[in-house]
């Protein structure tokens, strides 16, 4: 439940008028990663880079590239290509790290 040998940025990533916020860590490989919050909102995130989202706290419905939508919670993650887009839908708070690449 921790990343070891990182490093933060200290300013968060704040998107959506404050609906998504994020911290940016670096790990030692050099690697990227951000370990944020959303708040309860319906948000679509249209992607550069490939990303796998890790739910680790409450619970994300997710529609990715226009298909069904479906529910995830702690433990569990969804990934997106390049290029694609996903929307998430959250009533509550919902705690996550995004793994890009």
């Amino acid at each position: 439940m921790q990343f070891n040998q990182v490093s933060v940025a200290k300013k968060a990533n704040v998107f959506f008028d404050g609906k998504c916020v994020s911290h940016t860590v670096t790990l030692s490989d050099g690697s990227r990663k951000s370990v944020g919050v959303i708040f309860p909102s319906t948000l679509r995130f249209d992607l550069t880079t490939r990303e796998v989202m890790e739910v680790i706290d409450g619970t994300a419905f997710v529609t990715i590239n226009g298909g069904p939508e479906i529910a995830y919670g702690a433990g569990q993650s969804w990934a997106v290509d390049a290029g694609g887009h996903f929307v998430v839908r959250t009533e509550a708070p919902l705690h996550y790290v995004c793994h890009f690449g």
